[in-house]
């Protein structure tokens, strides 16, 4: 018998951070990490940063735990216009429990509706994360 897939719920005062988070008006790199709680079943706040770069975040990152991350990007076009997209990037490393891989998976989609996010990554192993790899995701937006 498989386990049953477990949605876990968005804490409220998450989800009030991460609406005001998409409104600021600094122009840094800044990140707020999620993790989710297991015995609440909940997603809960882990960490925040600001003018944090993907190669600090990256250390910042358990290496096998997952975590759900909203990265602020200061962005610079070809063309040299400048955007700030807000990136989602679900980090699920290779090697962490299976129950708990299951209810973050479970709960990406909740999560990504609820703070209404296009821009939907997905790494494997955190010493992927790297500015080159986020252009890259970044540029199939054009």
């Amino acid at each position: 018998m498989s386990e049953s897939l477990v949605v876990c719920d968005v804490d409220e005062n998450l989800v009030k951070k991460l609406r005001d988070f998409r409104f600021r008006k600094e122009t840094n790199n800044a990140a707020i990490v999620m993790k989710v709680n297991t015995d609440k079943q909940m997603i809960v706040l882990d960490e925040e940063h600001e003018d944090i770069s993907l190669d600090d975040l990256k250390e910042e990152l358990p290496e096998r735990q997952p975590r759900f991350i909203v990265y602020s990007y200061k962005y610079q076009h070809d063309d040299g216009r400048i955007s700030y997209p807000l990136c989602f990037i679900f980090s699920s490393p290779a090697g962490c429990k299976p129950n708990l891989q299951m209810m973050y998976a479970g709960s990406k989609l909740k999560l990504v509706q609820t703070v209404e996010l296009s821009k939907v990554f997905e790494i494997r192993n955190v010493e992927d994360l790297t500015e080159e790899w986020l252009r890259e995701k970044l540029g199939f937006f054009g």
